[in-house]
């Protein structure tokens, strides 16, 4: 389309330069006109076709989050990070915890694909979901992370933690979480100084079937800065802390024709 539009606009000067050798000075004017009107309809046509930027892209980035029916497989994911969310549900109702969201981080899904879930109860659907990096520690390789909760294991921690105060981070957008682990395989989470923060380089879109290089992360939960943008205003607004729950669970996905 872009082609077709600048060939049309080299004819159309070319036509005012014939007209303004061989023509009138009635055509001259004319032509000129004419070759206006041609201009500005191509620059607003070509501004119509540009991709989108900025805050909008974002936007359009963000609710891909909401992916029931787009294929079997993600409809699979869907299902399964519900039955997840419904187990947090009951485990946040007899804790105290917000009864409006949790975060599910699943690292048995690929690490160039979403696995870190914001999971919305009231609307019974994934509101947020990012890019999540594992730790580096042990012998952990992209492909799989080895758990520990060890201090000084950079590894991730397996088990539900309790959100806690934001404070400031170097990484990312400079807010972290603090994390509190509440069962046997991560209570020594806090004393880790395991938080939840992004980091900038991390990429907003899956970058499957690449991995996420190691490093990112030294047992961190590490996400997308724009995720945690909004994932740091829900945490400001919410009156009760938000369970966020790491596990390991393949997700399973019946073919059927």
């Amino acid at each position: 389309m872009k082609k077709y539009l600048y060939s049309r606009f080299v004819t159309a000067i070319a036509a005012v330069v014939c007209g303004a050798v061989r023509g009138n000075a009635g055509m001259r004017i004319i032509l000129l006109t004419m070759s206006c009107f041609f201009v500005i309809a191509c620059v607003s046509c070509l501004r119509q076709q540009a991709p989108a930027t900025g805050q909008g892209a974002e936007k359009d980035s963000l609710s891909l989050a909401s992916f029931p029916g787009k294929s079997p497989k993600a409809d699979a994911l869907q299902e399964h990070l519900r039955l997840k969310a419904d187990s947090a549900g009951v485990y946040c109702r007899s804790r105290g915890f917000s009864e409006r969201y949790c975060i599910l981080v699943n690292f048995n899904i690929h690490s160039g694909k979403k696995r870190f879930f914001v999971w919305d109860f009231e609307k019974d659907t994934v509101l947020y979901a990012s890019l999540c990096a594992h730790g580096t520690g042990r012998e952990s390789t992209p492909k799989k992370p080895v758990y520990s909760n060890d201090p000084g294991s950079y590894c991730s921690s397996l088990g539900r933690y309790k959100t806690g105060v934001s404070s400031y981070s170097r990484y990312g957008i400079h807010i972290h979480y603090k994390l509190h682990g509440l069962d046997p395989t991560n209570n020594n989470a806090f004393k880790r100084i395991i938080v939840l923060h992004s980091h900038s380089p991390m990429p907003d879109r899956e970058i499957y079937p690449l991995y996420l290089p190691l490093g990112y992360s030294l047992g961190c939960p590490v996400i997308s800065d724009p995720v945690m943008r909004k994932v740091d205003t829900l945490l400001k607004e919410s009156k009760k802390p938000v369970l966020l729950w790491i596990y390991d669970e393949p997700v399973i996905y019946i073919h059927t024709e």
